[in-house]
Protein backbone atom coordinates (compact mmCIF):
# COMPACT_ATOMS: atom_id res chain seq x y z
CA UNK A 1 0.00 0.00 0.00
CA UNK A 2 1.19 3.48 -0.83
CA UNK A 3 2.14 5.68 2.53
CA UNK A 4 -0.13 8.12 3.21
CA UNK A 5 0.96 11.80 3.58
CA UNK A 6 1.36 11.89 7.20
CA UNK A 7 3.32 9.30 7.17
CA UNK A 8 5.52 10.85 4.48
CA UNK A 9 5.24 13.53 6.69
CA UNK A 10 7.03 12.01 9.47
CA UNK A 11 9.51 10.42 7.34
CA UNK A 12 10.79 14.26 6.70
CA UNK A 13 12.36 14.20 10.29
CA UNK A 14 15.75 12.42 8.00
CA UNK A 15 16.07 16.26 7.16
CA UNK A 16 16.90 17.02 10.48
CA UNK A 17 20.15 17.16 12.14
CA UNK A 18 22.27 18.43 15.00
CA UNK A 19 24.87 21.20 14.09
CA UNK A 20 28.65 20.35 15.05
CA UNK A 21 30.62 21.95 17.33
CA UNK A 22 31.44 25.37 16.44
CA UNK A 23 35.19 24.92 17.16
CA UNK A 24 34.59 21.94 14.31
CA UNK A 25 33.28 24.07 11.60
CA UNK A 26 35.51 27.04 12.19
CA UNK A 27 38.39 24.46 11.92
CA UNK A 28 37.14 23.75 8.19
CA UNK A 29 36.95 27.20 7.56
CA UNK A 30 40.38 28.00 8.51
CA UNK A 31 41.23 25.31 6.18
CA UNK A 32 39.74 25.79 3.06
CA UNK A 33 41.41 29.35 3.05
CA UNK A 34 45.08 27.43 4.14
CA UNK A 35 43.95 25.20 0.95
CA UNK A 36 43.24 27.57 -1.00
CA UNK A 37 46.57 29.72 -0.64
CA UNK A 38 48.59 26.49 -0.48
CA UNK A 39 46.85 25.52 -3.84
CA UNK A 40 48.63 28.55 -5.83
CA UNK A 41 45.30 29.85 -6.22
CA UNK A 42 47.21 33.58 -5.48
CA UNK A 43 48.92 33.13 -8.67
CA UNK A 44 46.11 32.97 -11.27
CA UNK A 45 46.15 36.79 -11.53
CA UNK A 46 47.78 39.87 -9.80
CA UNK A 47 45.86 42.85 -10.24
CA UNK A 48 47.72 45.85 -10.79
CA UNK A 49 45.84 48.37 -8.68
CA UNK A 50 45.50 45.67 -5.85
CA UNK A 51 47.91 46.22 -3.35
CA UNK A 52 47.70 41.94 -2.49
CA UNK A 53 47.42 38.96 -4.12
CA UNK A 54 44.08 37.14 -4.34
CA UNK A 55 44.20 35.25 -0.97
CA UNK A 56 41.88 32.33 0.25
CA UNK A 57 42.20 33.41 3.54
CA UNK A 58 41.75 36.75 3.00
CA UNK A 59 38.22 36.33 0.97
CA UNK A 60 36.79 33.46 2.77
CA UNK A 61 38.35 32.82 5.91
CA UNK A 62 38.21 36.12 7.32
CA UNK A 63 34.38 37.48 6.26
CA UNK A 64 33.42 33.66 7.63
CA UNK A 65 35.04 34.40 10.97
CA UNK A 66 33.15 37.74 11.12
CA UNK A 67 29.76 36.47 10.12
CA UNK A 68 30.00 33.90 13.18
CA UNK A 69 31.46 36.39 15.52
CA UNK A 70 28.34 39.03 14.89
CA UNK A 71 25.11 36.55 13.94
CA UNK A 72 24.03 35.37 17.09
CA UNK A 73 24.61 38.77 18.83
CA UNK A 74 22.38 40.27 15.92
CA UNK A 75 19.64 37.70 15.47
CA UNK A 76 19.60 38.15 19.91
CA UNK A 77 19.01 41.58 19.48
CA UNK A 78 15.79 41.12 17.89
CA UNK A 79 14.77 39.12 20.59
CA UNK A 80 14.99 35.42 19.13
CA UNK A 81 17.44 32.44 19.81
CA UNK A 82 20.43 31.16 18.05
CA UNK A 83 23.27 29.10 18.95
CA UNK A 84 27.10 29.27 18.16
CA UNK A 85 27.10 26.01 17.17
CA UNK A 86 24.23 27.03 14.12
CA UNK A 87 26.24 30.49 13.26
CA UNK A 88 29.19 28.30 12.66
CA UNK A 89 27.53 26.04 10.89
CA UNK A 90 26.01 28.82 8.46
CA UNK A 91 29.48 30.56 8.18
CA UNK A 92 31.06 27.55 6.58
CA UNK A 93 27.95 26.07 4.60
CA UNK A 94 28.23 29.91 2.97
CA UNK A 95 32.44 29.66 3.27
CA UNK A 96 31.96 26.30 0.72
CA UNK A 97 29.38 28.02 -1.30
CA UNK A 98 31.09 30.44 -1.76
CA UNK A 99 34.51 28.91 -2.57
CA UNK A 100 32.77 27.02 -4.67
CA UNK A 101 31.07 29.83 -6.79
CA UNK A 102 34.81 31.71 -6.93
CA UNK A 103 37.04 29.32 -8.40
CA UNK A 104 34.41 27.77 -10.93
CA UNK A 105 36.14 31.06 -13.10
CA UNK A 106 38.48 28.61 -13.83
CA UNK A 107 36.36 26.85 -16.41
CA UNK A 108 36.15 30.34 -18.21
CA UNK A 109 39.04 33.49 -17.74
CA UNK A 110 40.76 34.17 -14.65
CA UNK A 111 40.03 37.76 -15.54
CA UNK A 112 36.34 37.06 -14.57
CA UNK A 113 37.85 35.99 -10.74
CA UNK A 114 36.08 39.49 -9.45
CA UNK A 115 32.76 39.23 -10.74
CA UNK A 116 32.86 35.44 -9.69
CA UNK A 117 34.04 36.27 -6.15
CA UNK A 118 30.91 38.87 -6.35
CA UNK A 119 28.71 36.50 -7.49
CA UNK A 120 29.73 34.21 -4.92
CA UNK A 121 29.44 36.83 -1.83
CA UNK A 122 26.03 37.96 -2.90
CA UNK A 123 24.63 34.36 -2.92
CA UNK A 124 25.74 33.75 -0.08
CA UNK A 125 24.08 36.34 1.32
CA UNK A 126 20.81 35.57 -0.46
CA UNK A 127 21.34 31.53 1.16
CA UNK A 128 22.23 33.34 4.76
CA UNK A 129 18.63 35.27 4.49
CA UNK A 130 16.67 31.79 3.14
CA UNK A 131 18.65 29.74 6.43
CA UNK A 132 18.15 32.59 8.53
CA UNK A 133 14.47 33.02 7.85
CA UNK A 134 14.08 29.34 8.78
CA UNK A 135 15.73 29.20 11.80
CA UNK A 136 15.94 32.22 13.42
CA UNK A 137 12.91 34.93 12.63
CA UNK A 138 11.02 34.71 9.48
CA UNK A 139 10.69 38.54 9.47
CA UNK A 140 12.95 38.99 6.23
CA UNK A 141 14.06 43.03 7.55
CA UNK A 142 15.06 41.84 11.02
CA UNK A 143 17.46 39.56 9.07
CA UNK A 144 18.90 41.66 6.22
CA UNK A 145 21.60 42.81 8.54
CA UNK A 146 22.55 39.20 10.04
CA UNK A 147 22.46 38.02 6.66
CA UNK A 148 24.98 40.53 5.48
CA UNK A 149 27.72 40.23 8.15
CA UNK A 150 29.64 37.67 5.78
CA UNK A 151 29.32 39.22 2.25
CA UNK A 152 29.67 42.71 3.57
CA UNK A 153 32.82 41.56 5.42
CA UNK A 154 33.77 40.18 1.55
CA UNK A 155 33.02 43.20 -0.11
CA UNK A 156 35.44 44.99 2.32
CA UNK A 157 38.03 41.96 1.03
CA UNK A 158 36.99 42.57 -2.88
CA UNK A 159 38.03 46.52 -2.23
CA UNK A 160 41.01 45.44 -1.23
CA UNK A 161 41.82 42.53 -3.68
CA UNK A 162 40.63 44.14 -6.49
CA UNK A 163 39.17 47.87 -6.79
CA UNK A 164 37.38 50.04 -5.37
CA UNK A 165 34.86 49.79 -7.29
CA UNK A 166 34.28 46.63 -6.67
CA UNK A 167 31.61 48.04 -3.83
CA UNK A 168 29.05 49.33 -6.15
CA UNK A 169 29.37 46.20 -8.55
CA UNK A 170 28.95 44.09 -5.23
CA UNK A 171 26.06 46.16 -4.05
CA UNK A 172 24.24 45.62 -7.28
CA UNK A 173 24.34 41.92 -7.15
CA UNK A 174 23.65 41.25 -3.81
CA UNK A 175 20.46 43.31 -4.52
CA UNK A 176 19.86 40.82 -7.30
CA UNK A 177 20.35 38.06 -4.99
CA UNK A 178 18.55 39.13 -2.27
CA UNK A 179 15.74 39.69 -4.53
CA UNK A 180 15.90 36.33 -5.76
CA UNK A 181 15.89 34.54 -2.54
CA UNK A 182 13.24 36.59 -1.08
CA UNK A 183 10.83 35.92 -3.98
CA UNK A 184 12.00 32.44 -3.76
CA UNK A 185 10.83 32.16 0.28
CA UNK A 186 7.36 34.02 -0.66
CA UNK A 187 6.21 31.22 -3.16
CA UNK A 188 7.76 28.74 -0.97
CA UNK A 189 5.20 29.82 1.48
CA UNK A 190 2.53 30.87 -0.19
CA UNK A 191 0.76 27.29 -0.61
CA UNK A 192 0.19 27.16 3.70
CA UNK A 193 -0.57 30.43 4.19
CA UNK A 194 -3.39 29.89 1.56
CA UNK A 195 -4.38 26.94 2.59
CA UNK A 196 -4.09 27.59 6.33
CA UNK A 197 -3.42 31.24 7.33
CA UNK A 198 -0.24 29.94 8.75
CA UNK A 199 3.79 31.07 7.52
CA UNK A 200 5.81 28.34 6.91
CA UNK A 201 9.06 30.20 8.24
CA UNK A 202 6.96 31.18 11.17
CA UNK A 203 6.25 27.89 12.20
CA UNK A 204 9.46 26.69 11.30
CA UNK A 205 11.01 29.40 13.98
CA UNK A 206 8.63 27.99 16.86
CA UNK A 207 9.36 24.58 15.83
CA UNK A 208 12.94 25.43 16.56
CA UNK A 209 12.41 27.84 19.13
CA UNK A 210 10.61 24.16 20.81
CA UNK A 211 13.93 22.17 20.28
CA UNK A 212 16.27 24.37 21.35
CA UNK A 213 14.52 25.92 25.06
CA UNK A 214 11.31 24.26 25.18
CA UNK A 215 9.52 26.99 24.26
CA UNK A 216 5.46 26.10 23.42
CA UNK A 217 5.04 28.62 20.28
CA UNK A 218 3.70 26.30 18.12
CA UNK A 219 0.64 25.30 19.96
CA UNK A 220 -0.89 29.25 18.19
CA UNK A 221 -0.31 27.64 14.80
CA UNK A 222 -1.85 24.43 15.87
CA UNK A 223 -5.14 26.62 17.11
CA UNK A 224 -5.22 28.49 14.31
CA UNK A 225 -5.97 25.50 11.97
CA UNK A 226 -7.94 23.73 14.62
CA UNK A 227 -11.09 22.81 15.38
CA UNK A 228 -13.62 21.49 17.96
CA UNK A 229 -14.73 18.19 18.69
CA UNK A 230 -17.24 16.39 21.11
CA UNK A 231 -15.81 12.90 21.84
CA UNK A 232 -16.79 10.46 24.69
CA UNK A 233 -14.36 9.46 27.18
CA UNK A 234 -14.97 6.11 29.23
CA UNK A 235 -14.21 5.85 32.97
CA UNK A 236 -14.00 2.86 35.20
CA UNK A 237 -14.01 4.09 39.38
CA UNK A 238 -12.13 0.97 41.88
CA UNK A 239 -13.52 2.04 44.92
CA UNK A 240 -11.27 -0.27 47.16
CA UNK A 241 -11.57 -1.78 50.76
CA UNK A 242 -7.63 -0.39 51.63
CA UNK A 243 -5.04 0.95 49.65
CA UNK A 244 -4.91 3.68 47.29
CA UNK A 245 -8.25 3.62 44.68
CA UNK A 246 -7.91 3.36 40.31
CA UNK A 247 -9.46 4.84 37.83
CA UNK A 248 -9.03 3.60 34.74
CA UNK A 249 -10.20 6.42 31.50
CA UNK A 250 -9.68 5.94 27.83
CA UNK A 251 -9.56 9.45 26.02
CA UNK A 252 -10.62 8.87 22.43
CA UNK A 253 -8.30 11.72 21.91
CA UNK A 254 -4.71 11.15 20.41
CA UNK A 255 -1.58 12.21 22.99
CA UNK A 256 0.39 14.37 20.39
CA UNK A 257 2.01 15.41 17.98
CA UNK A 258 5.50 15.78 19.65
CA UNK A 259 7.44 16.65 23.00
CA UNK A 260 5.38 18.44 25.22
CA UNK A 261 3.24 20.57 22.73
CA UNK A 262 -0.40 19.61 22.50
CA UNK A 263 -1.61 16.67 24.22
CA UNK A 264 2.06 14.78 24.11
CA UNK A 265 1.96 14.72 28.05
CA UNK A 266 -2.12 13.90 28.35
CA UNK A 267 -1.48 10.70 30.36
CA UNK A 268 0.68 11.93 32.76
CA UNK A 269 -1.23 15.29 33.26
CA UNK A 270 -4.33 13.68 33.76
CA UNK A 271 -3.04 11.42 35.73
CA UNK A 272 -1.62 13.74 38.26
CA UNK A 273 -4.60 15.58 38.25
CA UNK A 274 -6.55 12.75 39.98
CA UNK A 275 -6.11 11.28 43.52
CA UNK A 276 -6.57 8.16 42.19
CA UNK A 277 -3.86 5.83 40.76
CA UNK A 278 -4.92 6.98 37.38
CA UNK A 279 -4.20 4.79 34.25
CA UNK A 280 -4.40 6.20 30.71
CA UNK A 281 -4.64 3.73 28.30
CA UNK A 282 -4.43 4.59 24.31
CA UNK A 283 -8.34 4.70 22.88
CA UNK A 284 -9.45 5.45 19.16
CA UNK A 285 -7.55 8.72 17.61
CA UNK A 286 -5.30 9.73 15.07
CA UNK A 287 -3.25 12.79 14.64
CA UNK A 288 -6.19 14.27 13.73
CA UNK A 289 -7.03 14.40 17.19
CA UNK A 290 -3.69 15.85 18.42
CA UNK A 291 -4.81 18.46 21.27
CA UNK A 292 -3.61 22.32 20.15
CA UNK A 293 -2.75 22.96 23.66
CA UNK A 294 -1.96 21.77 26.77
CA UNK A 295 -4.57 23.78 28.34
CA UNK A 296 -7.03 21.85 26.29
CA UNK A 297 -6.38 18.53 28.77
CA UNK A 298 -8.12 20.91 31.45
CA UNK A 299 -11.59 20.31 29.21
CA UNK A 300 -10.82 16.73 29.36
CA UNK A 301 -10.40 16.57 33.75
CA UNK A 302 -13.38 18.46 33.87
CA UNK A 303 -15.82 16.19 31.85
CA UNK A 304 -14.16 13.62 33.97
CA UNK A 305 -14.92 14.93 37.48
CA UNK A 306 -18.62 15.94 36.03
CA UNK A 307 -19.08 11.93 35.98
CA UNK A 308 -17.77 11.22 39.45
CA UNK A 309 -21.04 12.62 41.28
CA UNK A 310 -23.62 9.99 39.87
CA UNK A 311 -21.44 7.20 40.20
CA UNK A 312 -23.47 3.57 41.15
CA UNK A 313 -20.76 1.47 42.75
CA UNK A 314 -20.96 -1.96 42.63
CA UNK A 315 -18.74 -5.03 43.66
CA UNK A 316 -19.09 -7.35 40.83
CA UNK A 317 -16.96 -8.41 38.06
CA UNK A 318 -17.16 -11.23 35.47
CA UNK A 319 -13.69 -13.53 34.66
CA UNK A 320 -11.58 -12.21 31.97
CA UNK A 321 -11.55 -14.05 28.27
CA UNK A 322 -10.30 -13.68 25.17
CA UNK A 323 -11.38 -13.53 21.14
CA UNK A 324 -10.04 -13.89 17.71
CA UNK A 325 -11.30 -12.32 14.47
CA UNK A 326 -8.81 -12.46 11.74
CA UNK A 327 -5.59 -11.03 13.13
CA UNK A 328 -7.26 -9.00 15.96
CA UNK A 329 -7.26 -10.55 19.13
CA UNK A 330 -9.18 -8.77 22.35
CA UNK A 331 -8.77 -9.23 26.11
CA UNK A 332 -12.50 -8.10 27.28
CA UNK A 333 -13.80 -7.84 30.85
CA UNK A 334 -16.86 -7.14 32.25
CA UNK A 335 -17.31 -4.66 34.90
CA UNK A 336 -20.67 -4.63 36.59
CA UNK A 337 -22.80 -2.09 33.51
CA UNK A 338 -19.16 -1.70 32.15
CA UNK A 339 -17.36 -3.73 29.38
CA UNK A 340 -13.29 -3.19 29.20
CA UNK A 341 -11.51 -4.29 25.41
CA UNK A 342 -8.06 -4.08 25.06
CA UNK A 343 -7.62 -4.63 21.36
CA UNK A 344 -3.96 -5.76 19.52
CA UNK A 345 -2.78 -7.24 16.47
CA UNK A 346 0.83 -7.83 17.49
CA UNK A 347 2.80 -9.36 16.37
CA UNK A 348 1.55 -7.85 12.92
CA UNK A 349 2.38 -4.41 13.01
CA UNK A 350 -0.77 -1.93 13.84
CA UNK A 351 -0.79 2.43 14.31
CA UNK A 352 -3.46 4.57 15.20
CA UNK A 353 -7.06 3.35 14.85
CA UNK A 354 -9.53 5.75 13.50
CA UNK A 355 -12.00 7.68 15.86
CA UNK A 356 -15.18 6.22 13.79
CA UNK A 357 -13.91 2.66 14.84
CA UNK A 358 -13.99 3.26 18.53
CA UNK A 359 -17.78 5.30 18.19
CA UNK A 360 -18.91 2.16 16.06
CA UNK A 361 -17.64 -0.42 18.57
CA UNK A 362 -18.97 1.74 21.44
CA UNK A 363 -22.72 2.29 19.37
CA UNK A 364 -23.09 -1.79 18.65
CA UNK A 365 -21.97 -2.07 22.63
CA UNK A 366 -24.09 -0.27 23.94
CA UNK A 367 -27.03 -2.05 22.96
CA UNK A 368 -26.61 -4.26 26.16
CA UNK A 369 -24.08 -1.93 27.98
CA UNK A 370 -24.27 1.86 28.89
CA UNK A 371 -20.52 2.21 28.89
CA UNK A 372 -18.03 0.48 26.85
CA UNK A 373 -14.43 1.06 27.10
CA UNK A 374 -12.28 0.10 23.95
CA UNK A 375 -8.09 0.20 24.44
CA UNK A 376 -5.71 -0.12 21.81
CA UNK A 377 -2.99 -1.60 23.14
CA UNK A 378 -0.88 0.19 20.83
CA UNK A 379 1.55 -2.68 21.01
CA UNK A 380 3.63 -3.39 18.01
CA UNK A 381 5.71 -0.67 15.79
CA UNK A 382 7.84 -1.81 12.88
CA UNK A 383 8.27 1.48 10.86
CA UNK A 384 5.93 4.53 10.40
CA UNK A 385 2.74 3.43 9.41
CA UNK A 386 -0.54 4.70 8.22
CA UNK A 387 -3.99 4.67 10.55
CA UNK A 388 -6.68 1.97 10.32
CA UNK A 389 -9.83 3.06 8.50
CA UNK A 390 -13.32 2.10 8.74
CA UNK A 391 -13.80 0.10 5.54
CA UNK A 392 -10.66 -1.76 5.46
CA UNK A 393 -10.16 -5.52 6.47
CA UNK A 394 -8.81 -4.72 9.67
CA UNK A 395 -11.36 -2.52 11.11
CA UNK A 396 -13.61 -4.77 9.92
CA UNK A 397 -11.76 -7.90 12.25
CA UNK A 398 -11.49 -4.80 15.04
CA UNK A 399 -15.53 -5.12 14.49
CA UNK A 400 -16.03 -8.75 14.22
CA UNK A 401 -14.25 -8.98 17.52
CA UNK A 402 -16.10 -6.88 19.74
CA UNK A 403 -19.23 -8.46 18.42
CA UNK A 404 -18.01 -11.85 19.65
CA UNK A 405 -16.99 -9.96 22.80
CA UNK A 406 -20.73 -7.79 23.67
CA UNK A 407 -22.37 -11.83 22.72
CA UNK A 408 -19.77 -13.43 25.62
CA UNK A 409 -20.54 -10.96 27.93
CA UNK A 410 -24.05 -10.33 27.96
CA UNK A 411 -24.68 -13.46 29.99
CA UNK A 412 -21.44 -13.87 31.92
CA UNK A 413 -21.36 -14.73 35.29
CA UNK A 414 -20.39 -11.39 37.43
CA UNK A 415 -19.22 -11.74 41.08
CA UNK A 416 -17.36 -9.92 43.76
CA UNK A 417 -13.56 -9.48 42.98
CA UNK A 418 -10.97 -7.95 44.18
CA UNK A 419 -8.50 -5.34 42.58
CA UNK A 420 -4.50 -4.74 42.60
CA UNK A 421 -2.46 -1.60 41.82
CA UNK A 422 0.98 -1.02 41.35
CA UNK A 423 3.08 2.85 40.09
CA UNK A 424 6.66 2.32 39.63
CA UNK A 425 8.89 4.47 37.82
CA UNK A 426 11.55 3.05 35.52
CA UNK A 427 15.25 4.24 34.80
CA UNK A 428 14.91 4.95 31.73
CA UNK A 429 14.75 8.00 29.80
CA UNK A 430 12.65 9.63 26.88
CA UNK A 431 15.59 9.48 24.59
CA UNK A 432 15.12 5.80 25.57
CA UNK A 433 11.35 5.71 24.46
CA UNK A 434 9.33 5.90 28.61
CA UNK A 435 7.51 8.58 29.55
CA UNK A 436 7.69 9.77 32.73
CA UNK A 437 4.68 7.79 34.53
CA UNK A 438 6.82 4.80 34.24
CA UNK A 439 4.71 1.05 34.12
CA UNK A 440 1.46 0.87 35.99
CA UNK A 441 -0.14 -3.03 36.62
CA UNK A 442 -3.75 -2.94 37.68
CA UNK A 443 -4.44 -7.29 38.38
CA UNK A 444 -7.79 -8.00 38.87
CA UNK A 445 -9.03 -11.17 40.56
CA UNK A 446 -12.02 -13.26 40.33
CA UNK A 447 -13.56 -16.36 40.63
CA UNK A 448 -10.04 -17.46 41.52
CA UNK A 449 -8.62 -16.10 38.31
CA UNK A 450 -6.06 -13.21 38.14
CA UNK A 451 -5.82 -10.62 34.93
CA UNK A 452 -3.12 -8.34 34.69
CA UNK A 453 -3.54 -4.86 32.20
CA UNK A 454 0.08 -3.85 32.27
CA UNK A 455 0.60 -0.29 30.61
CA UNK A 456 3.88 1.47 29.80
CA UNK A 457 4.28 4.89 29.54
CA UNK A 458 5.63 5.02 25.46
CA UNK A 459 4.65 5.28 22.34
CA UNK A 460 3.72 2.12 20.72
CA UNK A 461 6.96 -1.14 21.10
CA UNK A 462 8.69 -2.61 19.27
CA UNK A 463 7.72 -5.79 17.30
CA UNK A 464 8.10 -8.70 19.47
CA UNK A 465 8.74 -7.09 22.85
CA UNK A 466 4.99 -7.48 24.00
CA UNK A 467 5.16 -11.23 23.59
CA UNK A 468 8.10 -11.76 25.27
CA UNK A 469 6.49 -9.64 28.53
CA UNK A 470 3.89 -11.05 28.30
CA UNK A 471 5.19 -14.85 28.62
CA UNK A 472 6.99 -13.61 31.44
CA UNK A 473 3.87 -11.90 33.39
CA UNK A 474 1.61 -15.39 32.64
CA UNK A 475 3.58 -16.73 34.89
CA UNK A 476 2.12 -14.99 37.78
CA UNK A 477 -1.44 -14.59 36.65
CA UNK A 478 -3.94 -16.47 34.31
CA UNK A 479 -4.13 -13.66 31.46
CA UNK A 480 -2.68 -10.57 31.10
CA UNK A 481 -1.94 -7.91 28.04
CA UNK A 482 0.78 -5.14 27.44
CA UNK A 483 -0.43 -1.79 26.83
CA UNK A 484 1.44 1.35 26.06
CA UNK A 485 0.04 5.09 26.51
CA UNK A 486 0.85 6.54 23.16
CA UNK A 487 2.67 9.11 25.13
CA UNK A 488 4.19 11.65 22.63
CA UNK A 489 6.98 13.16 25.06
CA UNK A 490 9.51 10.70 23.91
CA UNK A 491 9.04 11.82 20.43
CA UNK A 492 10.66 15.18 19.60
CA UNK A 493 11.93 14.48 16.22
CA UNK A 494 10.71 11.89 14.60
CA UNK A 495 7.61 9.38 15.23
CA UNK A 496 9.59 5.96 15.93
CA UNK A 497 11.02 5.33 19.31
CA UNK A 498 8.90 2.38 20.94
CA UNK A 499 9.59 0.87 23.94
CA UNK A 500 11.94 -2.05 23.53
CA UNK A 501 14.03 -0.54 20.71
CA UNK A 502 16.39 1.23 22.60
CA UNK A 503 15.87 -1.13 26.06
CA UNK A 504 16.19 -4.70 25.48
CA UNK A 505 12.74 -6.76 26.53
CA UNK A 506 15.34 -8.87 28.86
CA UNK A 507 16.57 -5.84 30.86
CA UNK A 508 12.64 -4.14 31.00
CA UNK A 509 11.08 -7.56 32.24
CA UNK A 510 12.45 -7.68 35.71
CA UNK A 511 10.97 -4.27 36.42
CA UNK A 512 7.60 -5.04 35.03
CA UNK A 513 7.78 -8.54 36.79
CA UNK A 514 8.21 -6.72 40.08
CA UNK A 515 5.26 -4.20 39.68
CA UNK A 516 3.06 -7.27 38.65
CA UNK A 517 4.19 -8.82 41.68
CA UNK A 518 3.51 -5.94 44.00
CA UNK A 519 0.23 -5.24 42.17
CA UNK A 520 -0.74 -8.94 43.11
CA UNK A 521 0.38 -8.41 47.18
CA UNK A 522 -1.80 -5.22 46.57
CA UNK A 523 -5.06 -7.10 45.88
CA UNK A 524 -7.83 -5.80 47.52
CA UNK A 525 -12.00 -6.71 47.60
CA UNK A 526 -13.57 -3.68 45.22
CA UNK A 527 -16.36 -2.08 44.08
CA UNK A 528 -16.48 -0.85 40.21
CA UNK A 529 -18.56 2.32 39.01
CA UNK A 530 -18.25 2.96 35.17
CA UNK A 531 -18.89 6.34 33.36
CA UNK A 532 -19.22 7.86 30.31
CA UNK A 533 -17.41 11.40 30.11
CA UNK A 534 -18.55 14.08 27.30
CA UNK A 535 -15.71 15.93 26.33
CA UNK A 536 -16.67 19.08 24.62
CA UNK A 537 -15.09 22.21 23.10
CA UNK A 538 -11.90 20.18 22.32
CA UNK A 539 -10.12 22.02 20.03
CA UNK A 540 -7.78 19.29 18.33
CA UNK A 541 -5.87 19.43 14.83
CA UNK A 542 -9.18 18.81 13.03
CA UNK A 543 -10.54 15.96 10.74
CA UNK A 544 -7.69 15.29 7.75
CA UNK A 545 -5.86 18.62 8.67
CA UNK A 546 -2.89 16.68 9.02
CA UNK A 547 -3.58 15.05 5.81
CA UNK A 548 -3.62 18.35 4.04
CA UNK A 549 -0.92 19.57 6.13
CA UNK A 550 1.36 16.71 4.39
CA UNK A 551 0.00 17.11 1.46
CA UNK A 552 0.73 20.77 0.99
CA UNK A 553 4.41 20.09 2.46
CA UNK A 554 5.19 17.45 -0.07
CA UNK A 555 3.75 19.28 -3.05
CA UNK A 556 6.07 22.01 -1.84
CA UNK A 557 9.31 19.69 -1.60
CA UNK A 558 8.39 18.58 -5.38
CA UNK A 559 8.54 22.04 -6.82
CA UNK A 560 10.90 23.83 -5.02
CA UNK A 561 14.14 22.09 -6.53
CA UNK A 562 13.50 23.17 -10.27
CA UNK A 563 12.26 26.46 -8.32
CA UNK A 564 15.10 27.85 -6.73
CA UNK A 565 17.14 26.51 -9.48
CA UNK A 566 15.54 28.54 -11.92
CA UNK A 567 16.08 31.43 -9.72
CA UNK A 568 19.59 31.17 -9.45
CA UNK A 569 20.24 30.83 -12.92
CA UNK A 570 18.21 33.82 -13.27
CA UNK A 571 20.02 35.71 -10.74
CA UNK A 572 23.36 34.87 -12.47
CA UNK A 573 21.96 36.07 -15.58
CA UNK A 574 21.55 39.14 -14.72
CA UNK A 575 24.46 39.69 -12.11
CA UNK A 576 26.79 38.96 -15.76
CA UNK A 577 24.57 41.54 -17.42
CA UNK A 578 25.53 44.30 -14.93
CA UNK A 579 28.66 42.92 -14.56
CA UNK A 580 29.09 43.35 -18.58
CA UNK A 581 27.70 47.32 -18.41
CA UNK A 582 29.83 48.35 -15.45
CA UNK A 583 32.75 47.06 -16.47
Amino acid sequence: MAQESDVRLGNLARFIFTAPSWQRSLFLIALLGFVIDGAGVRSWVIFPVSPLPFSGTFAFTLPAIVAFALTKPLIELQGKTMTWNRSALLALAGTVCAVIITLSCRVSDTAMLPYFYAAAISFVFGFRILVLAAIADYRIPRILGPAFTHSGAGILAGMILFFPAFFLFALVLHIVFGAAFILLIWLIERPLYRAFQIRGLAFINAFIAHMTDGSKGMEQFFRDIGEEIFVPQVCLFFRRGKGKDVLVTVPNLHPGPMGEIGGGNLPKIVHDYFGEETLVPHGCATHDFNLVAESEIEKVIDAIQATKTNLSYAPLAAQSGRVQAGSVSVLYQRFSDTVLMVATRSPQRTEDLDYGIGMAIMSEGHRFFPHVAFVDAHNCMTDLSSPIHLGTLTATEYLDAARKVFERCRDVEIRPFRAGICHQLLPFSREQGFGDLGVQVLVIETGGQKTGYVLLDGNNMAQGVREQLREQVLTLVDDAEIMTTDSHVVNTITGKNPVGQNVPAPDLAPLVLSAVREAIDDLSPAQVAGSTAQCGHIVVFGSTRITQFASTVNAILVFIAPLALAFLLLAFLLSLFAYIVIA
